[in-house]
């Protein structure tokens, strides 16, 4: 019957045609109601093209930095004549408003309607529990099966709905058992969460393992940077998520929304479970581009740009190309942040480039770090000075951006003075922004957090300090060593081997020595090798002759530009452990 409705209604064909031709991947769920995973200003007016008049958005402000506001959105919308409504769901915590309110528009508003979150899933379960009262379950979770949404796990939940509506002398619903756990699950599908998956699989072929990660996308951020400097083009830095993930893991395509570790159980943002005996928790750092007053409306434009995101770096190759004079700023906030020393990175490549181009006598750079260092590991900072001085760069230390008008081209920044905290204004020409960090939302209001939030681990075995069963590692835990993603690469083996020792109820011995790596790009063709673990105490896993202990070399470019790519991906991510080997 549905699939009869499709074709009559015509939303199949708006289907089909936004899929080949737009980047929104609209996906039908109904003849009155199709999904879709978060859209952008852009494809506003594609939706409104094919037919749709409607748009619910499912999705709270502020759930991942890549996401428009809400209100730009309504904008977009009012000018193509389309109804624009909100009813955001907190992931994980769909409750019975949010049916009502879904059941309420669905009963007012003029169709077609699009109903978006961040991948799809909260819409089709809204929709899903809406048509509970109305529809066979089997054919709710057909249809949603078939439009890419399993939701086998609201059965329980689905079949309640129904029942309330349905006539004693029916049959009541049917029982399920519980779905069994899996060996492992992995929160996180980045890089820390591939690699431990692929190690696991390394050692224990046999192991089920499931990887919750709602993106499409899988980034090589340490190419951030190049990008930004004119040395990768952007397309070498992205890949498939599909081509990373190993096929003998489920990949679960939605996000985690919360924990319940007494229970053994990863709470989707469905609302629906995931059960497991062993947890890894990998879900990377939230890049709070909000914190700064100003700076998220100006990303993109007025000069403003960031190489953390995938999105600004070809923009911040573009700013570097054109400026032949003015005034260029560099800025690190507070840490923790991941990849320490790429805001400086940034500098450097930039001052190069204008240098080479005999424009750097025009353009004054500045280098504001609300930090009182450079660096964070001494014995690197001389060499590094080297370069501020060639590139005439002026450091302002203990120096923190804290509001930012990009039309206006200023930006504020606050520090200790005589008399208490200062606020100091600075004209720009072109600005580079480092956002604050914090652990994601999800993480820092879980039980696994510590006080500030992260995720609370021993800093040698990686397992949580409260939960035998649950590890963390990369850029959310609370260990004390660089966030980059060498440290994750040397993380992922010491998890895999302490959860197969967890599994067999054996003593861990795997222990992780706080190593991290920073390919400090202070020119194009030169890199500084940063390799130090915890203490700052220096780690250096190559020989002299490629590293030459803290100078430039030309050689470790050649290994950050040509050997670290295909290292990541041929060898991190399939579970190879050269040099990595707990």
């Amino acid at each position: 019957m549905l699939a009869r409705y499709r074709k009559r209604s015509g939303i199949e064909r708006c289907e089909q045609v936004l899929t080949k031709g737009n980047k929104v991947n609209v996906r039908t769920i109904s003849p009155y109601l199709s999904v879709a995973a978060q859209i952008q200003i852009a494809d506003i007016s594609a939706l409104g093209e094919r037919g749709f008049r409607a748009i619910i958005n499912n999705r709270p402000d502020n759930e991942t930095d890549d996401q428009p506001l809400s209100s730009t959105l309504a904008e977009e919308a009012k000018r193509h004549d389309i109804a624009y409504l909100e009813i955001p769901v907190i992931a994980g915590k769909l409750c019975a408003a949010d049916v009502k309110a879904f059941t309420e528009a669905m009963a007012e508003i003029r169709g077609p309607v699009l109903a978006f979150c961040r991948t799809g899933t909260r819409s089709a379960t809204l929709w899903a529990l809406y048509a509970a009262e109305r529809l066979d379950v089997d054919a709710i979770l057909r249809t949603t099966k078939e439009a890419g949404y399993e939701l086998d796990s609201l059965r329980p939940r689905l079949e309640e709905v129904a029942a309330i509506g349905t006539a004693p002398s029916n049959r009541p619903a049917k029982k399920r058992r519980p779905a069994m756990p899996f060996d492992v699950v992995i929160v996180g599908g980045g890089s820390a969460g591939i690699a431990t998956a692929a190690s696991l699989l390394h050692r224990r072929a046999e192991l089920d393992i499931a990887i919750i990660e709602p993106r499409q996308r899988h980034f090589y951020q340490p190419g951030f940077t190049l990008v930004g400097g004119g040395v990768f083009d952007r397309s070498q830095v992205v890949c498939s998520t599909a081509d990373v993930i190993p096929s003998q893991v489920r990949w679960v395509k939605t996000a985690a929304a919360g924990f319940e570790p007494e229970s053994n159980r990863v709470v989707l943002e469905d609302g629906s479970h995931i059960s497991y005996r062993q947890l890894v928790v990998a879900p990377g750092i939230k890049l709070d581009w909000d914190a700064v007053p100003g700076l998220r409306d100006t990303l993109g434009r007025n000069g403003v740009t960031s190489n953390y995101r995938y999105d600004l770096t070809s923009y911040t190759w573009d700013l570097v190309k054109n400026l032949r004079g003015g005034r260029a700023v560099f800025t690190q906030p507070p840490m923790p942040i991941k990849c320490a020393g790429a805001p400086q990175k940034a500098m450097y490549l930039s001052c190069d480039h204008w240098f080479r181009k005999g424009r750097l006598d025009d353009i004054q750079v500045d280098f504001f770090n609300a930090g009182g260092v450079l660096f964070g590991v001494d014995t690197y900072v001389p060499a590094l000075m080297e370069y501020v001085k060639k590139y005439d760069a002026k450091l302002n230390f203990t120096k923190n951006l804290v509001e930012i008008d990009g039309s206006a081209k200023k930006a504020w920044f606050e520090g200790p003075g005589d008399n208490g905290t200062t606020r100091e204004a600075v004209d720009f020409d072109m600005i580079h922004v480092c956002p604050p960090q914090t652990a994601p939302d999800f993480i820092r209001y879980s039980p696994l957090a510590d006080t500030q939030g992260w995720i609370d681990v021993a800093p040698d075995t990686l397992r949580h300090v409260n939960y035998e069963n649950v590890f963390g590692l990369g850029d959310g835990t609370n260990t004390p060593n660089a966030k980059t993603m060498a440290a994750a690469r040397k993380q992922a083996p010491v998890v895999a081997q302490n959860i197969v020792a967890a599994l067999a109820n054996q003593e861990l011995r795997a222990s992780y020595d706080g190593y991290g790596s920073c390919p400090l790009t202070v020119e194009k063709g030169k890199v500084i090798l940063a390799e130090f673990g915890y203490g700052g105490k220096l780690l250096p896993s190559f020989p002299l002759w490629l590293n030459n202990g803290t100078q430039p070399t030309r050689l470790a470019w050649f290994l950050k530009e040509r050997l670290l790519p295909p290292i990541y991906y041929k060898l991190m991510l399939k579970g190879r452990e050269w040099l990595s080997e707990p």
